[in-house]
């Protein structure tokens, strides 16, 4: 595994809800790692231990809507700063739901990495596939969504962002080095 300090840990998160942001940043960000707030009332809630983490916190960033959150994405790939991950809320009235913002994410950046997080059934398995293709880069998250699984999806997918960026950057040396040796 490659220096996390190193690595791009850029993630967005599209919600109509602002709850639902301090929930991400709560999560994610790391400010909560050490065995503070959320971790130890979940500990009390659920009656179990506190697990702290010492995990690298995440870049997050937030949009209310599919349509800011796609100039978001715009801008971050033009900076060469993009996403990594995002994870988009279907239901997002008035504007787009969140099919249709990853739908404008798959056009725009191919490699970042989806989730969509619902607590309905707005969409059939078929149906999202039938849009947005067939991925191994799109995951499902039910709301309401636990601390761990986040946490986990989050770095689980930053990580494979990562792998897959690494191998496409060998591929292309070798291939050119294979050209050279030619």
């Amino acid at each position: 595994m490659v220096n996390s300090k190193q690595l791009n840990r850029r993630i967005l998160v599209v919600d109509d809800n602002p709850r639902i942001h301090n929930d991400f940043r709560k999560i994610l960000d790391g400010s909560d790692w050490d065995g503070t707030a959320l971790d130890m009332d979940e500990a009390a809630l659920f009656d179990s231990k506190h697990v702290k983490t010492d995990m690298e916190p995440f870049e997050l960033s937030f949009a209310f809507q599919g349509q800011e959150a796609l100039l978001m994405v715009e801008v971050a790939c033009a900076e060469d700063r993009p996403f990594t991950v995002a994870f988009v809320d279907v239901r997002m009235p008035p504007g787009w739901d969140g099919v249709e913002t990853l739908e404008q994410f798959v056009k725009l950046d191919s490699e970042i990495q989806l989730v969509i997080c619902t607590a309905f059934t707005d969409y059939s398995p078929s149906d999202i596939l039938r849009r947005l293709g067939r991925s191994d880069r799109l995951l499902i998250l039910k709301k309401p969504f636990d601390m761990a699984e986040v946490i986990l999806m989050a770095s689980a997918l930053n990580e494979k962002w990562h792998l897959a960026r690494m191998t496409a950057t060998l591929t292309e040396v070798f291939a050119e080095a294979a050209f050279e040796a030619k």
